[in-house]
């Protein structure tokens, strides 16, 4: 029989390792995906899922419960994640006014497709950029926590500390937004 994440989470709150185990085992995948949508690096992804776990070790005796243990990784997740895209951000900006190079100087090129494929990918792949890097923070958090990962509203607000208004509120204005970054090249398929 398969315990559940509220046994599991009285078993490590009691100091048992196996039961936090049991946690990290059952949720290290669907942080790592939030981590990797909202960070957009596999490695940073690592990172988050590691500093989330750890900090929720750190607090496991403060959680009281009143969201799912899922949830109030998510926030944790979530924030952190917000947290290193803030701080890459400004690491970038730095770069920049010290005249190194650009962002877009560093992406690597697809290989296999055709020339016309190619151009189009990068396009695609330059508008989609630019068009997540145009959204705030809370903005991308929750279009991505609502179209890549499926959560409800309800879990969206509960991760990013919003009421349901305020999250669908977000959601909506990341949508009109990536629409209308989107529309010309949409339209020209």
């Amino acid at each position: 029989m398969e315990e559940t994440d509220v046994a599991a989470l009285a078993r490590a709150k009691a100091g048992d390792r196996d039961g936090f185990r049991l946690l990290v085992e059952r949720h290290s995948r669907s942080v790592f995906r939030l981590a990797y949508r909202l960070t957009g690096n596999e490695q940073d992804a690592e990172d988050v899922v590691q500093e989330t776990f750890l900090r929720a070790y750190k607090q496991l005796r403060n959680f009281e419960s009143r969201a799912s243990f899922g949830t109030w990784l998510y926030r944790i997740a979530a924030n952190y994640s917000l947290d290193l895209i803030r701080s890459r951000k400004r690491h970038y900006e730095q770069r920049a006014s010290a005249g190194a190079e650009s962002d877009a100087a560093l992406a690597i090129p697809a290989t296999d497709p055709g020339p016309d494929r190619v151009a189009y990918s990068g396009q695609l792949e330059e508008r989609i950029s630019a068009a997540l890097a145009g959204l705030t923070e809370q903005e991308r958090a929750a279009f991505v926590m609502r179209h890549f990962e499926g959560f409800s509203i309800e879990e969206i607000g509960a991760t990013l500390g919003l009421g349901a208004s305020a999250a669908k509120h977000s959601i909506f204005r990341a949508v009109q937004k990536l629409r209308q970054a989107l529309q010309p090249i949409v339209s020209s398929i």
